[in-house]
């Protein structure tokens, strides 16, 4: 573990850390009413506060369950007879490790923060154990208990050096791909919730999909928004006021996303966007036109709809959609498939004549586009899972994997192509992290040749190499040319 992240639990103050907000009530309150007032704040601990601002007390879920139901407790007592006495305050100043041995010590669960004689809020010892613990997975949970979209975007803020502290551990880009995009799907469903909350239940069973990268479960530290909607189809008389539920449902969605770090997509391909929000019936003819058609323009639109994923709401309608187009793709329809492949070649590995890393320069600098690099084999994992109709892969791995199984590609074409894409991810990433943590600068996917080790650049030419010959493979197999 690095260092700095393990002296980080010495170094942190009780301020750094977002508190959640209290909610009291008073020493005689009925304990059905204080239960009833925790379920509404949604709260595992409610403080009992006297007339005169002082707190006497608190309750938990736990000290209802053992103290009143398991005793069979009158539930119209006052709420002073349960409750347990043991109130333990700090300052916003006091060290985490402080506040961390504070409460092991007094086996308090709980602690109240005292600033200056203002109670500005409370924490609990899970919660500051789950911020420094160094474990992605116990941060997730941290995530799921995350209060509001501005503590959402604190959590947000954090990924960056886990993702460095990952990679630094020698973790597979794979594995660093899956923990950022189940972070940012716990953030999406947290948001979700916060929205159906406050706007009521849908009228009508939906999924919410997101796209490209996050669809792919792929997702770097430059993020924006793709996603889309998709609902059951309704009776004609209702289909105005389900279509105007789902577009306020998702420009609310967008704009928390936008405010916690996943910013607006510039291509639109969102869901507030009327195009990307709509029916399954209206979805399913968008899917068979776009085949149909087999324009190019299409096939680009098609392509970041073949990477989707639900992420939330009814799974059997996005199954009856897979179906409908799984049907659609076993028609003839070769020039579809050579648009595909097109698409897959428009963008070339940054290799010169003489077999050297192309560069462009950006503020002085030579730099090449990592993404840019990567995207062949993205697009041609797609393809080839188009035309075997591999449908439940959304990931490039996986993708690669299935091909593989099937003998589209060899064991050893599997393996160049997977190492190579997961070599480009890690130091895609790597770029990423360092950027927001050393520079606070914004991320981007232009590497520094000039940062590059000697080892590093041989690797990227072979790579770039391995990459150009399955292109050329693609060109020959869809589209009979070697131009």
């Amino acid at each position: 573990m690095d260092n700095k992240l393990a002296d980080k639990i010495y170094t942190s103050r009780i301020g750094d850390i977002t508190f959640k907000k209290i909610v009291s009530c008073s020493p005689d309150t009925p304990v059905f009413e204080a239960a009833i007032k925790m379920a509404e704040h949604k709260t595992s601990c409610l403080f009992i506060e006297d007339g005169s601002g002082q707190f006497k007390g608190f309750v938990t879920d736990i000290i209802l369950r053992d103290e009143v139901i398991a005793k069979r407790i009158d539930p119209q007592i006052a709420i002073s007879k349960v409750m347990d006495p043991d109130i333990v305050t700090i300052t916003p100043q006091a060290f985490v490790y402080e506040a961390i041995l504070m409460m092991f010590g007094k086996k308090s669960r709980y602690l109240l923060v005292n600033d200056n004689g203002n109670y500005v809020g409370f924490l609990s010892r899970n919660r500051l154990l789950s911020e420094q613990a160094e474990s992605p997975l116990v941060f997730i949970q941290s995530v799921k208990s995350a209060v509001n979209t501005a503590d959402l975007k604190s959590k947000w803020q954090k990924v960056p050096h886990i993702v460095a502290q990952l990679l630094d551990r020698g973790v597979h880009a794979k594995i660093v791909n899956e923990v950022v995009t189940t972070i940012a799907d716990t953030i999406s469903l947290k948001i979700i919730e916060e929205v159906i909350d406050k706007l009521g239940q849908p009228p009508a069973k939906f999924v919410f999909m997101v796209l490209g990268s996050e669809g792919r479960k792929e997702l770097s530290l430059k993020t924006d928004q793709d996603n889309a909607i998709l609902y059951e189809d309704t009776p004609e008389d209702q289909r105005p006021a389900v279509r105007s539920y789902f577009l306020d449902f998702a420009t609310q969605v967008s704009d928390k996303l936008n405010h916690v770090g996943f910013v607006y997509c510039d291509g639109d391909y969102m869901a507030t966007n009327p195009n990307w929000t709509h029916s399954l019936e209206h979805w399913k003819y968008n899917y068979k036109n776009w085949i149909e058609e087999a324009l190019p323009e299409t096939a680009v639109k098609f392509a970041a709809f073949f990477d989707c994923r639900a992420i939330y709401g009814d799974l059997s309608l996005m199954t009856s959609l897979r179906s409908f187009v799984d049907e659609e793709l076993q028609k003839p329809i070769e020039k579809f498939y050579v648009y595909l492949a097109k698409n897959a070649l428009l963008y070339e590995p940054p290799l010169t004549y003489f077999r050297n890393i192309r560069t462009q320069k950006i503020a002085k600098r030579e730099v090449f586009d990592i993404k840019t690099a990567m995207t062949p084999i993205v697009d041609l994992a797609r393809v080839y899972a188009l035309q075997n109709r591999i449908f439940q892969k959304e990931n490039t791995g996986e993708r690669l994997k299935a091909l593989r199984e099937l003998t589209v590609f060899s064991e050893k074409q599997y393996s160049e192509l997977s190492h190579a894409y997961y070599y480009l991810m890690a130091l895609r990433l790597k770029h990423q992290a360092s950027l927001i943590i050393n520079d606070q600068a914004i991320p981007n996917n232009f590497i520094d040749i000039d940062s590059l080790t000697k080892i590093e650049k041989v690797t990227l030419i072979e790579i770039f190499k391995i990459i150009q010959d399955f292109q050329s493979g693609i060109r020959m197999k869809f589209t009979n040319s070697l131009s």
